[in-house]
């Protein structure tokens, strides 16, 4: 029997918290509400959810710092986090990936589309991650069932979205994926993100694989390939490791 997963909404506006629990229960979820950021960090530390819907303003502590806290922290640190946002602007969906979210739906939004996001996160192994269970390229490793990942035999701690990105990286090594190919791998089919978003994500999985990093090469007006070792001239790395704007 598949375990019921669960979600954590993380919402001030009351009416829109139920609603968005009342959906989920539909469609089979177990949803818990809470309000505030310092009780959303109580309940994730004691009893880590499946997935967090996090509101991105909230009284007292911020959406922002939620995530923030919730990256720093390696128990919990691989909840993905689907965060909502009335603020349209690119600036504030970037500083919200930026912090560790996964995802982001604006306000005011559908309810099918918000499902749409829940399930594509909840679908945690992307297609084809079953014919193996180990992808290695150089000193990055990836264990794709136990979701774990070592850079030179040491733990390396990444967000859903981020081991996703790393998995079709390391599933075609030297093979140029386009944004749009990564964002149907990483996000799911139909799902709607700027090619911005996952130059974002890839910037912060680049930091976190330290000198691995340099191994993820853009191909300006394309993609990323993922080279079979690390890059170690500093030109080298600067040139490959461009974001275009």
């Amino acid at each position: 029997m598949i375990a019921t997963r669960r979600i954590l909404v993380v919402e001030d506006e009351k009416d829109l918290a139920e609603l968005v629990a009342f959906n989920l229960k539909k469609h089979g979820y177990a949803a818990q509400i809470c309000s505030d950021g310092q009780t959303a960090l109580r309940l994730v530390t004691a009893d880590a959810p499946d997935l967090i819907i996090l509101d991105l303003m909230l009284p007292g502590m911020s959406g922002l710092d939620v995530a923030r806290s919730i990256r720093t922290n390696p128990r919990v640190a691989a909840v993905p986090i689907l965060m909502l946002t009335a603020r349209a602007d690119e600036a504030d969906q970037l500083a919200g990936l930026s912090v560790g979210a996964d995802d982001y739906v604006t306000k005011p939004f559908s309810m099918k589309v918000l499902l749409a996001r829940v399930a594509s996160l909840l679908r945690r192994t992307p297609a084809g991650e079953n014919d193996a269970a180990v992808l290695k390229v150089g000193p990055i490793a990836a264990d794709l069932a136990g979701h774990v990942v070592t850079v030179d035999g040491q733990d390396t701690k990444l967000t859903l979205t981020e081991f996703k990105l790393l998995a079709a990286l390391l599933a075609a090594p030297k093979r140029v994926l386009s944004r749009n190919e990564l964002i149907s791998r990483v996000m799911g089919p139909g799902v709607v993100v700027t090619a911005r978003t996952i130059d974002v994500h890839i910037a912060a999985l680049r930091k976190k694989l330290d000198r691995a990093g340099s191994m993820i090469r853009t191909i300006r007006g394309v993609g990323y390939q993922l080279l079979d070792a690390p890059v170690e001239s500093a030109v080298e790395q600067r040139a490959g490791q461009g974001v275009e704007d």
